[in-house]
C-alpha cells in the first residue's frame, strides 16, 4: 500500500484546497455553523447569513460537480474516482467544509442511479444537485430499530396512489428537509424481509404528515418523529419492484456505511485536542496520556479501514461486511474519543458546550451516544460481520 499521493492525485489536493481558500463561507472557518448537517440546516436557518452561507457555498461545489462527488457525470455528478473522493472528503473535513447535499446525495441519489426509472432519475435528481430539495430518510420505528425488517409502517394500493399510515422515529434533519424515502410494508402476509416497498414521499408537508422534534441530551435538534395518517403518495413513487424494497435499501445501506470521512475526522478530532491541551496548558493524568496515545493509534487504525473500502470501490465492488467493519470501528472510535477528551480537561470536563474547550468536548461526549445506534447499531454490524464475513451460522 503506497500512502502517498501520486502525481494526480497531489494535483487534484491542490486543486480542492485553492477552492476551499477562496470559497469557503467564513461561517464555517470560524466553526460557527452546527457540526452535523450543516448546509441542510443553514439552508432554512432563520439566520439570513447562515442561509446566504449555504447558498453560496452550494454554488462553488456545483460548479465543479463537487455537491456529488461520487455521482457519473451523465447524472451531474463529478464522477470523481474514490481515491478523489477521498481526498476531497479529506481536504473537507481538515477545512470543516460542509459537504452539501445531505441525505438525497449521499444516500439516495445513488440508490435511483441504480434502481431508479429514466423518470425518477430526471424528475429527483437535478433538484438534489441544485440545493433546491433535501430529503430525510424514514427507516427506523418505535418497535423496528435493529430489527429493521419487522417494520409496521404501511402502504395500501388505491387506484393510482399509495396511502399510507404509520410511524418512523429518529427521522434525521426531518424539520428542515423538503421530502422524505420511507420504508413501508406494502405485503403484510409476507415474510418480514419481504412485502416491503420503497417510497418516495417529494414533498413533507403532504396532508397526513407531520413531524414533531426530539431534543437530544445536548439540547440539540437534530432528531425527531414522523407521523403518517392516510398520506397519498403517487404510485410512481415505488422506487425497484413492489414488495422487493428491502434490497433497495440494502444498496442504500451500503453507501451510508462506508465511512470514508470518519477517518478523517477523527484524526481531526485527536489533533485538535492535543493542541487545545498544549494551549490550556492542562496536564494530563498518566493514564489519560495512556488513552490519548490510543486514540491517536486508533484514528489511523481507521485511515487504513477507509483505504480498504477505497481500494473495493476502486475495483468496481460495493463495501458489504467491510463497510459494516469500518462503520463498527468508527462510531466506536468516536465515543472512546469523545470521552478521553472530556476526560483530559478533568473537573473542567463537567461542563458541557459553554464555550471552553472543555465544554466542547463534554458536549460532543453527549452527542456521540447515539453514535453505535444510527446507521445500523454495533449489535447489527457484528451480526454482519459475522455471517457475511466469517461465514458463521445466524444465532
Amino acid at each position: 500500500m503506497d500512502w502517498d499521493d501520486s502525481p494526480e492525485q497531489a494535483a487534484f489536493r491542490a486543486e480542492v484546497r485553492a477552492v476551499i481558500e477562496q470559497y469557503l463561507p467564513g461561517r464555517y472557518r470560524e466553526g460557527n455553523g452546527p457540526d452535523e448537517r450543516a448546509w441542510e440546516f443553514d439552508r432554512k436557518s432563520d439566520d439570513a447569513g447562515a442561509r446566504d452561507a449555504a447558498v453560496a457555498w452550494q454554488q462553488a461545489l456545483s460548479a465543479r460537480g463537487w455537491v456529488a462527488p461520487e455521482w457519473p457525470k451523465e447524472y451531474g455528478g463529478a464522477g470523481l474516482s474514490p481515491n478523489e473522493q477521498f481526498v476531497l472528503n479529506q481536504e473537507f473535513a481538515a477545512a470543516g467544509a460542509p459537504p452539501v447535499g445531505g441525505s438525497g446525495v449521499r444516500l439516495l441519489g445513488p440508490t435511483l442511479i441504480v434502481h431508479g426509472t429514466d423518470e425518477q432519475k430526471a424528475k429527483y435528481l437535478p433538484p438534489i444537485l441544485q440545493g433546491e430539495v433535501a430529503w430525510a430518510q424514514g427507516y427506523s420505528e418505535p418497535g423496528s430499530g435493529s430489527d429493521l425488517a419487522s417494520l409496521q409502517t404501511a402502504a395500501r394500493r388505491d387506484g393510482d396512489e399509495w396511502v399510507v399510515n404509520g410511524q418512523k422515529i429518529w427521522t434525521s434533519g426531518a424539520h428542515t428537509a423538503d421530502a422524505i424515502f420511507a420504508l413501508v410494508r406494502t405485503d403484510p402476509q409476507a415474510p418480514k424481509h419481504r412485502g416491503i416497498s420503497f417510497l418516495l414521499i417529494d414533498n413533507i408537508k403532504t396532508p397526513g404528515l407531520s413531524v414533531r422534534p426530539l431534543i437530544d441530551m445536548g439540547e440539540h435538534h437534530y432528531f425527531n418523529e414522523t407521523f403518517f395518517e392516510d398520506v397519498r403518495v403517487p404510485a410512481g413513487n415505488l422506487v425497484g419492484d413492489e414488495n422487493r424494497g428491502w434490497y433497495v435499501a440494502m444498496t442504500l445501506l451500503d453507501f451510508e456505511r462506508s465511512n470514508i470521512v470518519a477517518a478523517v475526522g477523527a484524526r481531526r478530532t485527536i489533533n485538535e485536542l492535543i493542541e487545545d491541551i498544549g494551549a490550556e496548558g492542562v496536564t494530563a493524568t498518566s493514564p489519560v496520556r495512556l488513552a490519548i496515545a490510543d486514540r491517536y493509534i486508533e484514528t489511523e487504525v481507521m485511515f487504513n479501514f477507509s483505504f480498504r473500502i477505497i481500494s473495493m470501490q476502486n475495483r468496481g465492488v460495493i463495501p458489504n461486511y467491510e463497510a459494516s467493519t469500518s462503520k463498527l470501528f468508527a462510531s466506536e472510535l468516536n465515543q472512546r474519543l469523545a470521552l478521553t477528551a472530556s476526560r483530559a480537561f478533568g473537573l473542567a470536563g463537567t461542563r458541557c458546550d459553554d464555550g471552553s474547550a472543555a465544554g466542547r468536548y463534554t458536549n460532543m461526549y453527549v452527542r456521540m451516544v447515539p453514535a453505535t445506534i444510527r446507521g445500523g447499531t454495533s449489535e447489527v454490524q457484528r451480526n454482519v460481520i459475522a455471517t457475511r464475513g466469517l461465514g458463521l451460522p445466524r444465532g
